[in-house]
């Protein structure tokens, strides 16, 4: 039992240096070729710190175990909005930009309306799946298309001389330090961004592989369903890059996670992690947890994502700002949330 435990953290570390390394690389690469940087945040950033839940759905789907790929899409969704999420609000509320946060709240429900219809109806297809990748891909485009339409607007403001109005993402606000050990090895340029994008991918396809065998075995042994440890275990361990972030940015005074991007971060734990598991190898609603002879899935799990993710967008689109009392509210359904899995 303890190899398993010891395995699986390895396998949280690799994940979330791995994350870190690929996204240090991606932006340096992309700052290379002066690119927007908003465009960097909403694309490369978000993609990057989603990467650990699509190696972990994937594996486990490819293994046969799609209680995993379910759980962890699901609990990521979850776990972002009422804990990561939840945590900026409680600690330094703020006002948010509602015009930029309208379009992925709109992505994000339109794809979970669908995702909860496939999992009612128990279809989890490939052919769903599909269709998932497919609005991943529509989304990127008209984001790319927004953040080049912005700085199109900036750029002739300032050739008239309008005020110049700063628009980038919380992950761009500095530049993110490289890791130590690579800076005594190579020196700061396009070859390093480029090993820190590859050795990143590998670390976390490892540290997946490791999360999903290892989480397996110590579910087996506890007695605990795959979906309760995929629901908590794994879907906190693939969500801590954000979590770091997010506290890394209160602890430097700057201001807190871009609601935005949570939501965006959300959107593609449906529509990326779970469309290429099912793309991958479909997979079955699990049924290890039962309320009254009803599947614990359709009345607690997807239940609980909507809400807490109706909790965090709805009042912050209509009062321009999120809120000290949504925070509170959030971290106690998702301590509910986990309390209900392991003793419900």
């Amino acid at each position: 039992m303890l190899v398993p435990v010891l395995l699986f953290i390895l396998g949280l570390v690799l994940l979330i240096k791995g994350g870190d390394w690929f996204v240090d690389g991606a932006s340096g690469i992309a700052h290379r070729f002066r690119l927007p940087e908003i465009l960097i945040g909403a694309t490369v950033v978000s993609i990057g710190t989603t990467l650990p839940e699509v190696m972990v759905s994937s594996q486990a789907a490819l293994s046969g175990h799609g209680e995993i790929a379910y759980g962890n899409a699901v609990g990521s969704v979850i776990c972002n909005a009422a804990l990561i999420a939840a945590i900026t609000c409680a600690v330094r509320p703020q006002p948010v930009d509602r015009k930029s946060m309208k379009t992925p709240v709109i992505w994000f429900f339109s794809a979970a309306v669908l995702y909860a219809a496939a999992a009612y109806f128990y279809r989890f297809t490939r052919a769903v799946g599909l269709l998932f990748l497919a609005m991943f891909v529509a989304y990127m485009i008209v984001t790319v298309r927004q953040a080049f339409a912005e700085k199109r607007a900036l750029e002739e403001e300032e050739s008239t001389g309008s005020t110049r109005i700063e628009i980038v993402s919380e992950e761009s606000e500095e530049p993110e330090e490289k890791p130590a050990v690579l800076d005594k090895i190579l020196p700061d340029g396009p070859l390093k961004d480029v090993i820190l994008l590859i050795v990143g991918a590998v670390l976390i396809a490892i540290g997946a592989d490791l999360l999903v065998d290892n989480g397996t075995l110590i579910a087996k042994a506890l007695g605990v369903p795959e979906s309760v440890i995929a629901l908590t275990f794994v879907a906190l361990g693939t969500s801590l890059p954000e979590l770091v972030t997010a506290i890394t940015s209160l602890v430097k005074g700057h201001s807190s996670l871009s609601l935005g991007n949570v939501i965006g971060a959300n959107l593609f734990n449906i529509v990326l992690v779970c469309g290429t598991a099912m793309t991958l190898n479909p997979f079955e609603l699990p049924v290890e947890k039962t309320i009254g002879g009803m599947n614990a899935s359709l009345l607690v799990d997807l239940p609980v994502m909507f809400a807490v993710m109706l909790i965090l967008s709805i009042p912050s689109l209509r009062k321009g700002k999120i809120t000290r009392a949504q925070g509170i509210a959030l971290l106690a359904i998702y301590a509910a949330f986990v309390t209900f899995q392991f003793f419900g």
